[in-house]
């Protein structure tokens, strides 16, 4: 197979980042945007030894599981959304099949034992006449710039690139986010302010941050700026007044030639300096740095799933206020809270000082006094604790009932892994936005007195190739 040849394919399996993948005479081909089922005429874009890239002409016959027209035109070009065009169900199943497969070919869990444990995938309710779920994003981070013929636009970025694809409309974020953008945009227009290039690192406006509570209705509205301030920033904040919701309009400085979204330093132009939102019954309050799951409808979904697995709802595992948790990774306190109802004591830790003071106030506004959080890094804290404890308490481990974690997407360190060991919780919930990652501490724990019990993907990103997953281990007694 060589560069630039023109192939006829057959589309079999799906690759984890979603691509199609198909043979050409035992030559393996992946080719973005076909799904399996598709018969595809593709262009051979990079040629190795035994497989190769292609670009998607034409398709020639569209498989069964194929949507006819996807809701977003540009869905193709923009890199937020690798599947759209391929059915829901069909999503699922392969996000599933994701999953169990990386805990058989990483993880090394035996068939037999995923099949007697593995619960169906949590799937998102579709929206009406959309034909699949839609506006669920409760957080969007829109680029700035300018087009070839000068204009100032904005959208999200082609797939593996910073060039950006026009698009106020985006059909996984909420629908006020077009209103939003417009505004800014003409407003950026008519005061001649000017969009941050990334190239030069000139220019002011970087990126437009909106956040919208799902319960609250409220809305955050966050410009993230090259520079100390906004020109005439009185004048787009009281327009942004106007827009039923909102609630807070604040600036974040970002002058780093750098590649990270956010500023650390957030001034406000209007309102508050966050907003507020439910999971369940819990209040959050969110700030411009907050991490807080951008599903809020799957989230809830999600917690639920890590509260049963905690065993802190189940009378059979003992009384719940006896427990002792840890919840590492635990952000603005959001699975915190949630276990707190429940548990004896909560100890969250977050290396984020920020995200640490919201779950502190999180707990003061939902009258929780059982929850306690530390900051730094869950790999030296949790260990320090546990050796600290150790000489406090003349050489007695420490001990927790119920270990919860969410990592980013590297997983666990092994040291980290260790200690929880070393305290021998009952259970471990591990909850996951990789599952290979997962796969891989999965067997650290299985090959150290743990067994796995139960597993459940839960689909928190539609039309994406992401799927957080949620596992249950509980300690092997011989």
């Amino acid at each position: 197979m060589q560069k630039n040849d023109i192939v006829k394919v057959v589309i079999e399996d799906v690759g984890v980042g979603g691509e199609g993948i198909g043979k050409v005479n035992g030559y393996t081909l992946f080719i973005k945007d076909a799904i399996i089922g598709d018969v595809v005429e593709a262009k051979v874009m990079k040629a190795k030894k035994n497989y190769g890239y292609a670009r998607l002409m034409n398709i020639l016959t569209p498989s069964e599981y194929r949507v006819e027209k996807p809701v977003c035109q540009v869905a193709r070009k923009c890199g937020g959304c690798q599947i759209q065009e391929m059915k829901y169900d069909r999503q699922l199943e392969f996000k599933n099949q994701k999953v169990r497969g990386n805990l058989m070919r990483i993880g090394e869990v035996p068939e037999q034992l995923l099949d007697r444990i593995m619960e169906p995938i949590v799937g998102m309710d579709e929206t009406e006449g959309l034909g699949g779920p839609y506006h669920y994003r409760n957080k969007a981070q829109f680029p700035i710039g300018i087009d070839k013929d000068g204009n100032i636009v904005t959208g999200f970025y082609a797939g593996r690139t910073h060039s950006i694809i026009s698009n106020t409309n985006c059909a996984l974020g909420v629908e006020i986010n077009e209103q939003i953008l417009k505004l800014i945009l003409d407003f950026m227009k008519e005061y001649h302010i000017s969009a941050y290039d990334e190239g030069k690192h000139q220019g002011l406006v970087r990126h437009v941050l909106i956040r919208y509570g799902f319960t609250t209705k409220e809305i955050m509205v966050c410009l993230v700026i090259n520079g100390g301030g906004l020109p005439h920033g009185e004048v787009l904040a009281k327009r942004l007044a106007k827009i039923e919701g909102m609630t807070s309009v604040t600036l974040s400085i970002n002058k780093e030639k750098t590649n990270v979204i956010m500023g650390n330093v957030i001034k406000p132009l209007w309102g508050q300096m966050y907003i507020t939102d439910y999971i369940g019954n819990v209040k959050y309050q969110i700030s411009p740095l907050s991490f807080f799951q951008v599903n809020p409808v799957q989230t809830e979904k999600l917690y639920k799933l890590a509260l049963e697995y905690s065993g802190l709802n189940d009378v059979s595992c003992g009384n719940p206020s006896d427990k002792v948790v840890w919840d590492l990774y635990c952000g603005i306190g959001t699975i915190s809270l949630f276990l707190a109802q429940k548990a004896g004591k909560v100890y969250g830790v977050e290396i984020v000082p920020q995200a640490i003071d919201d779950a502190r106030n999180n707990a003061k506004i939902n009258e929780i006094e059982n929850a306690e959080f530390f900051v730094g890094k869950a790999e030296e804290v949790l260990p320090q604790y546990y050796e600290d404890y150790a000489k406090e308490h003349g050489g007695e481990m420490a001990h927790a009932d119920v270990i919860v974690v969410d990592p980013p997407r590297k997983g666990c360190e092994e040291t980290l892994l260790q200690t929880m060991v070393d305290m021998q919780p009952e259970r471990i919930v591990y909850v996951s936005c990789d599952s290979a990652t997962l796969a891989r501490d999965v067997k650290f724990l299985r090959g150290n007195g743990y067994e796995l019990e139960r597993v459940r993907a839960v689909d928190q990103f539609p039309h994406t190739v992401h799927v957080e997953t949620v596992v249950l281990l509980t300690k092997v007694h011989k």
